[in-house]
């Protein structure tokens, strides 16, 4: 099922430096797959979309751990 934040994510929209060929693997992957495995998105649902730093990616899954349990 597709990201509904997919208009505004910066990751999707290529707006974050990252290798193209690697970028569409992640995209399709996350973006236009499985959505609850996005690290960004785990962030997103549970704090809010200002909590979504810009650097992180979709793989990012401890970071986003340590994002939500310093911010609960």
């Amino acid at each position: 099922m597709k990201c509904e934040n997919l208009k505004n994510c910066p990751f999707y929209n290529d707006k974050m430096d990252i290798e193209s060929g690697l970028g569409q693997l992640y995209k399709r992957r996350y973006c236009e797959g499985d959505k609850t495995q996005c690290a960004r998105y785990k962030v997103f649902q549970t704090l809010g979309r200002e909590f979504v730093p810009a650097d992180l990616y979709p793989n990012m899954h401890a970071r986003a751990e340590n994002i939500i349990e310093q911010n609960k």
